[in-house]
């Protein structure tokens, strides 16, 4: 005769794969998210003559930021590249912008 056990440990099955979700969502969903929120708030507070750098590494300077999204960027005296607003590179862009001084300090 078999005799079938049930197992009494389901719960814990439960409270082990709720403490996985609870981990990956701190560690990769939630800095993501961060991070989007603070390239999305960067990228809405260019002005004018801001130096910049793209996600392709170009550098230059916004020579005019439109309505549409869009914003002319002068690579060179008088060469101008329209580009998308989400295509500046937060980090890099605070790396240039940063004192010589602080960068060099790194090093």
């Amino acid at each position: 005769m078999y005799l079938l056990q049930t197992g009494g440990g389901g719960g814990f099955q439960f409270v082990f794969i709720g403490g996985m979700i609870l981990v990956f969502w701190l560690f990769f969903i939630r800095p993501q998210a961060k991070r989007q929120k603070q390239q999305k708030s960067f990228a809405e507070s260019l002005q004018k003559g801001d130096k910049v750098v793209t996600i392709a590494g170009i550098h230059g300077k916004l020579s005019r930021v439109n309505e549409d999204g869009t914003i002319d960027l002068e690579i060179s005296p008088g060469s101008y590249l329209k580009m998308e607003r989400s295509s500046i590179s937060m980090e890099m862009t605070q790396n240039l912008n940063k004192p010589a001084a602080t960068v060099a300090d790194k090093k």
